[in-house]
C-alpha cells in the first residue's frame, strides 16, 4: 500500500476485542479492511480481569468460535488455568472460564491480525466521520488524513471522551497510561446520534512477591481439561492456581471513613456503573448486613509479578487504597503496581442500531461492544464478528445475518441491547435467555456451525469435522434408546453404588434420565458403552439430550409459539401516531424502537400486552 492509497472496503475504530473480531471476520471475507488503533501494543488488551468466560460469557465464546471467530482460539492458546464453573448443577448454566496469559493473549491476536491478508493496521484517533447525505463515506484521523470506506465499524470501547478517576483527581484517558478518543462523539452528535455517559472501573493490580499466599484458600484449574473452540487438538499447557480472601470489617471500615473522597459519591461521575459488577464501596453500602465479600487473587501471566485484585474495583485516593489492600488476609504488605481506577466514557444507545448493528440513522455505519453500553470482552467480541460480517454483506449488496433469541446468546444480547433501551452496562447472564436450556455451551456448534460455514468463516475441513461429530451423537443416542440392560444381582450392586436398582430389564437411556446416574455410570454397568469409548463431548451431548428431552421439547413449543408474533411483520414506515387504539406510552416507544415485527415489539418495555394484541388485529388485515 502507498502512502496516499487510502482507500478501504471497511475501517474498523478500535483494536480491541470487538474491533479484532470485526476486522478479521471482514477480511476473511473478502474486504480490504483498515485497523485502527490509539495503540498498536495495546491490541486485545485485557484492561480489567485477565480472563475469558463464566457464566453465560463462555457460551458466547462457544458461539463465536462455532461462527469463525477466534477469541475461543486464542484462549486455549494462552491460558494458564482452565476451569469450569457450576459443574455439579444444570447444564445450561454451566460456564468454561480460562485465566489468560494477558502478554501472550495480546500477541496471540496480534499475530492473527497481521498474518490475514487484507487487513492494515494503523496507530492514529479517528476524530471525524465523513458521510453523503444518510450513506457513510469515510473518516478523517487526528493529523487530518482522509481515509475513504463503504463501511466504517465503530468499537471505541472505553475510550471515547474517557476520563479516568482516582479519588477526587481526573485524567482525561479511557484506560489507565492510554490516551482517551476526543473528537469522534462530537461528529457523532453532528450526524444526529444521541450521545450518553457510563462508568466502569476496575482494581489494583499488586506484585506476587508481596503477597502471602498461606492466608488464602487455593483455587486451582480442572485436571481433566475443557477447551472453547470445536477445533481439535487444543494445547495443554502447564496450570497455575488462582487464591481467595475476603474484605473483613477493618476493610469495610476504612472504606465507610473515606466515602467522601469518592467520585461516585461526590456526584462528579455522571455515568451509570455496572449493576453485576460494583464497586467494592458499593458492596459495602449496599450489602452493609454482609460482613466479609470474596476477593480473588489472579495471576495476569506466567512472566510477571503483576495479579489482579478480583472483586475490588473502586475509584478512592490511592493513598486510601493502600490501606484497604493491605487489610484484605495475606496482603498485608502488598505493594499496589498499578493503583484502582473508575472511567467515564461516551456510549451510543444501541436502540439507534438494528438488529445486524448498522446504524438506523447513516447506512454503513456499525457499532460493536462497549460503545453500544455493553460491558465485557466476550459481549464486545460478539458483537464485533456479528457488524464485521455484515458490513461486508452490506458492500455486498446481499441479506445481511441477524440471530433470533431463540437461535444463540449473541440474539439475545443484540435483541436486549436494540430492543430494551440499556441505561447501564450490560451485561449476558444466563436469567436473561428465556431458552438457555437450549442454548448450551456444549452445542454451540451444533447451532451455529452450519451458519459459519455457508457465510464463509468456517471452512470445509472444520465443517467436515463438525458433520461427523454431530453423527456420531446421533448414533449414539439411538444406541443408548434401543440398547436393554438385563436385571441381575450384579448390575444392581453397581446400581447400589448410586443408591439406584431395578427390578425389570431397561433401555440404558431409561437409566441414564435418572438423577443419580451419568454417563459414566453407565460406563461401569454396560460393557458395550465401555468398549466404544467415545470421546467427552459426544457422551456430553448424547446424556444432556436424553435426561433433559422432557424440558427440552417444552422449550421448543415455546419457540414455536414466539414465531407465531415473528410472522407479523412491521413496514418500514409504519406510522404509530395514525394508531388511536394503543396507549401513548407504546406508541412512544413503538415509534423510538422501530421493531421488525410483533415478537419484538412485544419486548419492548412499556409496550403493553393490550397493544401487541390490537397491533396483531392492524397487520391481520
Amino acid at each position: 500500500m502507498s502512502y496516499l492509497d487510502n482507500k478501504f472496503d471497511v475501517i474498523v475504530v478500535g483494536a480491541g476485542h470487538a474491533g479484532c473480531e470485526a476486522a478479521i471476520a471482514s477480511a476473511r471475507l473478502g474486504a480490504k479492511v483498515l485497523l485502527f488503533s490509539l495503540n498498536l501494543d495495546n491490541i486485545a488488551l485485557m484492561p480489567c480481569n485477565p480472563a475469558i468466560g463464566g457464566p453465560a460469557k463462555s457460551t458466547l465464546v462457544r458461539e463465536i468460535d462455532a461462527l469463525g471467530g477466534v477469541m475461543g482460539e486464542a484462549a486455549d492458546a494462552t491460558y494458564i488455568q482452565m476451569k469450569v464453573l457450576n459443574s455439579s448443577k444444570g447444564p445450561a448454566v454451566r460456564a468454561l472460564r480460562a485465566q489468560s496469559d494477558k502478554k501472550e493473549y495480546m500477541r496471540y491476536m496480534r499475530n492473527i491480525l497481521e498474518s490475514t491478508d487484507n487487513i492494515w493496521l494503523k496507530q492514529a484517533t479517528v476524530t471525524d466521520l465523513i458521510a453523503d447525505g444518510d450513506t457513510i463515506t469515510g473518516a478523517i484521523d487526528e493529523f487530518g488524513n482522509e481515509y475513504s470506506a463503504g463501511a466504517i465499524i465503530l468499537t471505541t470501547g472505553t475510550s471515547l471522551n474517557g476520563k479516568i478517576y482516582i479519588g477526587l483527581k481526573s485524567y482525561n484517558a479511557g484506560r489507565l497510561g492510554e490516551m482517551p478518543a476526543i473528537g469522534l462523539s462530537d461528529s457523532l452528535k453532528k450526524l444526529g446520534f444521541t450521545v450518553k455517559k457510563l462508568k466502569t472501573g476496575t482494581p489494583a493490580r499488586v506484585d506476587k512477591r508481596t503477597i502471602d499466599y498461606s492466608k488464602m484458600t487455593i483455587q486451582p484449574g480442572d485436571d481433566k481439561l475443557t477447551f472453547y473452540s470445536f477445533k481439535p487438538d487444543r494445547p495443554v499447557r502447564p496450570q497455575v492456581p488462582c487464591y481467595l480472601t475476603r474484605t473483613n470489617e477493618i476493610t469495610h471500615q476504612i472504606i465507610r471513613e473515606n466515602l467522601d473522597k469518592s467520585p461516585m459519591y461526590q456526584g462528579l461521575i455522571e455515568g451509570v456503573g455496572p449493576r453485576y459488577c460494583p464497586s467494592i464501596e458499593d458492596k459495602v453500602k449496599r450489602f452493609a448486613s454482609n460482613p466479609s465479600h470474596h476477593i480473588f487473587i489472579e495471576p495476569e501471566g506466567m512472566n510477571t509479578y503483576e495479579v489482579y485484585i478480583q472483586g475490588f474495583s473502586t475509584s478512592l485516593p490511592a493513598d486510601v487504597q493502600v490501606k484497604m489492600v493491605r487489610s484484605l488476609p495475606g496482603l498485608e504488605n502488598a505493594h499496589i503496581i498499578k493503583p484502582a481506577y473508575a472511567v467515564e466514557y461516551d456510549y451510543i444507545p444501541a436502540v439507534q442500531t438494528t438488529h445486524s448493528l448498522m446504524s438506523k440513522r447513516i447506512k454503513g455505519l456499525f457499532f460493536a461492544g462497549q460503545i453500544n453500553g455493553t460491558s465485557g470482552y466476550e459481549e464486545a467480541a460478539a458483537q464485533g464478528l456479528v457488524a464485521g460480517v455484515n458490513a461486508v454483506k452490506y458492500l455486498d449488496n446481499t441479506e445481511m445475518i441477524t440471530f433470533s433469541r431463540s437461535s444463540s446468546y449473541i440474539g439475545t444480547l443484540i435483541d436486549d441491547l436494540v430492543t430494551k433501551d440499556i441505561q447501564e452496562p450490560y451485561r449476558m447472564l444466563t436469567s436473561r435467555s428465556e431458552y438457555r436450556l437450549l442454548l448450551r455451551q456444549d452445542n454451540a456448534d451444533e447451532r451455529l456451525t452450519p451458519l459459519g460455514h455457508k457465510i464463509g468463516l468456517i471452512d470445509d475441513v472444520q465443517y467436515s469435522i463438525f458433520k461427523t461429530k454431530q453423527e456420531k451423537i446421533k448414533q449414539e443416542i439411538e444406541r443408548l434408546n434401543q440398547a436393554k440392560l438385563s436385571c441381575n444381582d450384579s448390575v444392581n450392586s453397581i446400581l447400589a453404588k448410586y443408591n439406584e436398582s431395578i427390578d425389570r430389564g431397561v433401555r440404558l437411556s431409561e437409566l441414564l434420565k435418572r438423577p443419580n446416574i451419568d454417563y459414566s455410570a453407565l460406563k461401569e454397568i454396560d460393557e458395550e458403552t465401555r468398549a466404544l469409548n467415545l470421546p467427552d463431548d459426544i457422551t456430553q451431548e448424547a446424556e444432556i439430550l436424553i435426561k433433559y428431552d422432557g424440558y427440552i421439547k417444552r422449550q421448543e413449543n415455546q419457540i414455536e409459539n414466539t414465531e407465531q408474533l415473528e410472522k407479523y411483520k412491521i413496514p418500514d414506515n409504519f406510522d404509530y401516531g395514525r394508531v388511536k387504539s394503543i396507549s401513548s406510552e407504546s406508541r412512544e416507544k413503538l415509534e423510538k424502537i422501530r421493531p421488525v415485527n410483533l415478537a419484538q415489539a412485544s419486548r419492548i418495555g412499556g409496550v403493553k400486552p393490550a397493544d401487541i394484541s390490537v397491533m396483531m388485529v392492524i397487520l391481520g388485515k
